[in-house]
């Protein structure tokens, strides 16, 4: 939509009366709105040399306000008003990306936050600012829009045209007649008395204020916390992604790329940090005479305003150079002193030297700061030069060295390295394509460690971290794509694209692609485009384009389609293909990916297709790469003969985003081979079968017994991994809930303690010897738990015995810590296994500590008794006592999740429920239902529950939860036909 003239809105004589009438009859109304959002100076037109009285008497067509009273200075003000998008004019305002008319150049810009370390903010905190824009008009309008949210604008000018050459010397000023806010898209606009020129630059000036909050991360925030024993605050900045409007005005789109010079006013005591390096400092006294430090900084090099950052704290440091440049990792004094910020910085250098070495592109910035926050709800921001952390994904204790935070900073940090090529240097140009940034980051990461830890599994830890996730998220009939085609995104909108989709689904697409290219290949493409949009922005099809000529400059590497074409079903698809193999005759067909394959489903939506890379391995052997281009496509080369040693697996290194599944003959192969010799299939393979097959079977496309027959190998199985799966498929939350039916219970004991044997002897032995051993082991780390309480729940003697051994050691000497990966396990059967005395141990425990972590890990630990006295006990302590004010936990929840605390928790409920309801609200009684009515598979039991809790709820919540409790029963009632299947399963098999 084109800019309007300058004359104002085209409306007939006859709607602007009625628009006039109506704005004056809203004239209260608007005064409130006015008090509410400040007001906004500017010069009068009549003080600017070159205009005539005619024009500078002249007023907006549509706005009245009251006369404006003169302040002292030569200015006078101007009420800013808002406009409710029901009654204001339709204009540009409406639309979710601001109007081409204009380009920003540069920002200078200056803050001031009254933070003081003898005046703790309290809540909120105030700030002041100023920002001069220099843009360029590349369309004449005679309003301008740019974004601004929760500021008061103080001041408005624009100066210009500017004179190039001439140091921006300006040659006049456009008089500014009104600034008014859009809030509901988030819009500052000014109307100015005259157009703007085609080709001109200009400077806007704008003077805000605005609060700080504590409560909120996003735009400037506060972090409160307790360092060297004193409790101390800092300001820290979250801008990605529509956030810098809200700390200042701007052109808050990832397209419109600026330089930026920035100003930090600050308390003497405080450092400031930005982007780039420190400029230069002065001293500036306050109207009160307090004196206060200015710190500016270098100009930043072209880049989006969602990667401008800010941090004032009162911090220490630790620092080394690599290759030139500074690398400084800053943190609370006490992390400092005890080095837990020296992994981070012993890694870092590292990576980005193996950035610049795979890219051949140099990292941009002179410096990079990085610094750990107490509390950060987005775990790391790649912003440039001065990336931001949560502290429990930087900060390495000694403490830690039996848990997988080591590796898990090393994937953060890597992460956030990454986005300097994917983001910062070369950005997306509209949020659709934010997975253009997260999936390559989170691709890189794991290149980056398989490089400093080649020696890792990386696609069994790629399957961990990655794709057992996505797989279990995505289906045909998710509403998500990867890259989605839409454009026009609400704010609140493209916050959510922030997903396991754009991240753990990006990531999948960048490793099924390098690797039906290869690696070489694949990083080359990457170069020639990181190089061609450095300081700029690319969409999906420009990386597809490049891909393209480096396919097309060799002769190897030969696909059946563009790249294009190849890929743009899999980012603009929802979902993932199921890909069957019928062995017999090597058919090969594909179709979408339903959960629990519904009928009907072309009725739901179209059967779309994939051109699918098929990487297989034959008797061990790995295969040429062949493709499925087609809905369905004979292979002969997969057909296997009758010999036992014949087997084909496809997906190899689970590498293709799609799942497996095989006729009859396939299965029974691969049932075969691992009872035979397991090892000769690898370990991502076999993870691969295990979780494919029950996938495959919960959704209907094979039968459960097909799932169940692969786990008759496992007592063959050393590989921690490979058990994680299976336990983590098999032993589910609803089986769990369900021990009594069927006598699922005791045949799954009897079958799996059989197979146990093996994989519990040799970490039960580790454990007990030389638990330190575990320490550079990820996958035992992650798979460690599962494998344990599922041990103690079966009721393994040993394995209930080293929890008591492990609890009784703690109890005695503190120091003597359980081992991490198990210490939920064995501190619930701690309590489980004791009396009321390991119960009062837990509970001072917990009042003497201020762990946030460790008081939740006590919390569960404590709803794990046995003993009704006991949980009765201990839900009256949490409505009643001090031990359990905060709300980090719900008890009762937490007691009514246990089989015994489930009939407790409902008796207790009788005289308790509404202080209960006063404890933890009226939605606490709601998960409660759903807890306690976890099992319910009658409709009699929906009736006794809903007449239970009838007195609880009002009417609007009866309805919702009856319809849930149904959506329960239903699941139940199939679940339970699903046990009774397993359970025959079992007794033909134990």
């Amino acid at each position: 939509m084109g800019p309007p003239s300058s004359s104002g809105f085209y409306v007939s004589r006859a709607v602007a009366l009625l628009l006039a009438g109506l704005v004056a009859a809203l004239l209260l109304a608007l005064a409130v709105l006015a008090a509410l959002y400040g007001h906004c100076e500017r010069v009068p037109p009549s003080e600017l040399p070159g205009l005539r009285d005619s024009e500078a008497k002249s007023s907006p067509p549509l706005r009245q306000k009251p006369t404006p009273t003169p302040k002292p200075s030569s200015a006078r003000e101007l009420a800013v008003t808002t406009t409710p998008s029901n009654w204001r004019p339709p204009g540009p305002w409406d639309q979710l990306h601001l109007p081409p008319w204009l380009v920003p150049l540069h920002y200078d810009l200056e803050l001031w936050p009254q933070l003081r370390p003898d005046e703790l903010p309290a809540g909120s905190l105030p700030f002041t600012g100023r920002v001069n824009i220099t843009v360029r008009c590349t369309v004449a309008t005679s309003r301008l829009l740019l974004h601004s949210l929760f500021q008061d604008c103080e001041r408005a000018e624009v100066r210009g045209p500017l004179s190039p050459g001439t140091g921006n010397a300006t040659v006049g000023r456009v008089p500014v007649d009104d600034v008014w806010f859009a809030l509901d898209t988030e819009y500052m606009v000014l109307e100015l008395s005259e157009p703007l020129k085609p080709g001109s630059s200009y400077e806007l000036q704008l003077s805000f204020s605005g609060l700080v909050n504590e409560d909120l991360r996003e735009g400037l925030f506060l972090n409160v916390y307790t360092d060297q024993g004193e409790r101390r605050a800092l300001l820290a900045s979250q801008l990605e992604p529509t956030f810098a409007r809200y700390v200042f005005p701007c052109f808050d789109e990832p397209a419109l790329k600026a330089t930026f010079n920035i100003t930090m006013i600050h308390h003497p005591s405080y450092v400031a940090l930005s982007n780039m390096p420190k400029l230069g400092q002065s001293e500036k006294e306050d109207v009160n005479g307090s004196k206060w430090t200015v710190t500016t900084f270098s100009t930043t090099p072209h880049m989006p305003t969602y990667l401008v950052a800010f941090v004032i704290c009162d911090y220490d440091h630790v620092n080394r150079t690599e290759r030139g440049k500074e690398i400084r990792i800053w943190a609370r004094k006490d992390a400092i002193a005890n080095g837990s910020a020296d992994y981070a910085l012993n890694i870092t250098g590292p990576i980005f030297s193996f950035l610049e070495d795979l890219f051949n592109i140099s990292y941009s910035l002179p410096k990079t700061d990085i610094i750990a926050l107490p509390s950060f709800d987005n775990r790391a921001m790649e912003n440039w030069g001065l990336m931001i952390f949560d502290e429990s994904g930087l900060l390495l204790e000694p403490k830690d060295q039996l848990t997988e935070k080591k590796t898990l900073i090393s994937y953060v940090v890597s992460h956030e390295i990454g986005h300097q090529w994917f983001g910062n240097l070369v950005t997306m140009n509209w949020w659709n394509n934010i997975w253009l940034n997260e999936g390559f980051a989170s691709y890189f990461e794991f290149e980056v460690i398989n490089y400093f830890n080649p020696k890792l599994p990386r696609n069994e830890i790629f399957f961990s971290n990655i794709l057992h996730n996505i797989l279990r998220e995505d289906h045909a009939l998710v509403t998500r794509a990867v890259a989605m085609k839409v454009e026009n995104f609400k704010t609140s909108e493209i916050q959510e694209l922030f997903d396991i989709f754009t991240y753990s689904k990006g990531a999948s697409m960048a490793r099924m692609l390098s690797c039906f290219l290869n690696e070489h290949l694949f990083v080359s493409a990457l170069k020639t485009y990181l190089k061609t949009f450095s300081y700029s922005n690319a969409e999906q099809d420009d990386l597809w384009r490049h891909f393209q000529m480096a396919i097309d400059d060799q002769s190897t590497v030969i696909l059946p389609a563009t790249i294009k074409n190849i890929m743009d079903n899999w980012t603009h698809q929802s979902g993932f293909p199921v890909i069957t193999l019928n062995v017999s005759t090597g058919v090969m067909k594909q179709e979408p990916f339903y959960l629990e394959n519904i009928k009907n489903r072309t009725l739901l939506t179209s059967n779309d297709t994939w051109i699918v890379p098929i990487l297989w391995m034959k008797n061990g052997t790995t295969q040429p790469l062949v493709w499925l281009d087609q809905s369905s496509k004979v292979f002969p080369e997969m057909q296997v003969s009758d010999s036992d040693h014949d087997w084909v697996i496809l997906n190899l290194n689970m590498t293709g985003y799609y799942r497996v599944n095989y006729d009859k003959l396939g299965w029974k192969k691969l049932n075969q081979q691992l009872e035979k010799d397991p090892k000769a299939i690898p370990v991502i393979h076999r993870l691969q079968l295990i979780d494919d097959a029950f996938s495959l079977s919960k959704n209907n496309y094979i039968e459960i017994e097909t799932a169940l027959e692969l786990t008759k190998y496992l007592a063959e199985e050393d590989e921690i991994i490979v058990w994680h799966t299976v336990l983590v498929n098999l032993v589910t939350r609803d089986l769990v809930s369900e021990v009594n039916i069927y006598d699922i219970y005791s045949l799954l004991k009897r079958y799996l303690l059989k197979r146990l044997n093996l994989i519990w002897n040799i970490y039960s032995t580790i454990i007990r010897e030389n638990v330190l051993a575990l320490q550079d082991d990820y996958l035992a780390l992650i798979s460690l738990e599962k494998l344990f309480v599922t041990a103690c729940w079966l009721g393994l003697e040993d394995c209930l015995q080293l929890s008591k051994e492990l609890f009784a050691k703690w109890v005695d000497h503190p120091e003597n810590e359980i081992p991490y990966p198990i210490k939920d396990v064995v501190l619930c059967y701690g309590i489980a296994l004791g009396s009321d005395k390991e119960w009062d141990i837990l509970l001072n425990a917990y009042t003497n500590t201020t762990n946030k972590e460790e008081k939740i890990q006590l919390a569960y630990a404590m709803s794990c008794s046995k003993d009704p006295w006991i949980l009765n006990r201990y839900m009256e302590y949490a409505i009643s006592t001090s031990p359990f004010t905060s709300n980090e936990t719900n008890i009762i929840e937490v007691v009514a999740a246990s089989e015994v605390g489930r009939y407790v928790a409902k008796d207790f409920l009788v005289n308790n429920w509404q202080a209960v309801s006063k404890r933890y609200g009226t939605q606490s009684l709601i998960n409660l239902i759903y807890t306690i009515g976890r099992t319910i598979t009658t409709d009699l039991q929906i009736v006794e529950l809903q007449q239970f809790f009838s007195n609880m709820l009002e009417e609007h919540q009866r309805i919702r939860v009856h319809a849930n409790l149904q959506t329960i029963k239903n699941e139940n009632l199939k679940n339970k036909k699903l046990s009774a299947r397993m359970a025959a399963w079992l007794r033909r098999n134990t």
